[in-house]
């Protein structure tokens, strides 16, 4: 009777353990701990470099006399009325750079100013033989030493890919003159202006920020002097450039039987495939 007892009262005080023990709050494990993804924005400053390819489309020079006996000579097609003239090349090297500021990062309008300069060292001759007899000859020489432009850039950025259109200022270091030669080669007239021209310049480009895990990304040369850039981008542009006309005076060399002096009116506009790659620095 008394180990009936016993059991009875150790069955009450375990059942009576189990009930208290349900009764107490469950320890929850803790929530994780949400890290938002880096969203990607263009706002910041820039630079890098670049290499052009340069061409141009019939660029045209008229030549004009400048006394009666000269002006026949044009009319007559001993030196010619008008020439069309074409450069192509690539260029040496270029550099720039600029600010762009996104107005919604990841997604949305991107505006921003860039300069840049490029070697662009082309040059193209020209020739021209009368159809006269006996024939007279002329070779006509332009040059672009090199080419600068400060434009601003507008567009729309889609994450990492910024699509953008350009226009603005342009200057460059421009060569532009002739001479004629009389019959045997003999130089009869000659003139030649190198100078610094202004114009104007447009354009567009498509431009991509190279992710962060991209081997490419490590090929950071600035942090070998200790500066952290934010992202690599690399870029392709187009831009048309116009730097105007320009007189040159093509004047006679005192040679006999060639007096009086011609014009000459050069036009230096062109074109240019540009591709490069950037250092995007963090923003303001």
């Amino acid at each position: 009777m008394f180990k009936t007892v016993l059991l009875t009262g150790a069955a009450t005080a375990l059942l009576a353990g189990a009930a208290s023990a349900a009764d107490l709050p469950r320890r929850e494990p803790p929530p994780p701990v949400f890290t938002p993804v880096p969203v990607f924005t263009w706002t910041g400053f820039y630079a890098g470099l670049h290499t052009d390819y340069v061409f141009t489309d019939r660029t045209r020079i008229t030549t004009v006399g400048n006394t009666a006996v000269n002006a026949a000579a044009v009319a007559g097609l001993v030196r010619a009325p008008r020439i069309f003239t074409e450069v192509d090349g690539f260029a040496n090297i270029g550099g720039g750079f600029g600010y762009n500021y996104q107005f919604t990062p990841g997604s949305g309008v991107v505006v921003g100013v860039q300069a840049d300069w490029a070697w662009t060292d082309l040059e193209k001759n020209r020739g021209y033989l009368s159809p006269t007899v006996p024939v007279f000859g002329s070779a006509y020489r332009q040059g672009l030493g090199w080419l600068g432009t400060l434009v601003g850039r507008a567009g729309y950025a889609f994450d990492r890919f910024f699509v953008y259109g350009l226009g603005g200022l342009a200057y460059g270091d421009v060569t532009t003159g002739a001479t004629f030669f009389n019959p045997g080669g003999v130089v009869a007239y000659t003139g030649q202006i190198t100078d610094f021209r202004t114009g104007f310049a447009y354009g567009g480009g498509i431009e991509y920020a190279i992710p962060d895990d991209s081997f490419l990304a490590r090929l950071n040369v600035l942090s070998l002097i200790g500066v952290q850039s934010a992202a690599v981008t690399i870029k392709a542009e187009y831009l048309h450039y116009d730097l105007g006309s320009r007189n040159v005076l093509i004047n006679n060399t005192g040679l006999a039987g060639s007096p009086g002096s011609f014009t000459s009116r050069f036009r230096t506009e062109g074109n240019l495939v540009r591709a490069g790659f950037n250092y995007k620095f963090s923003g303001l």
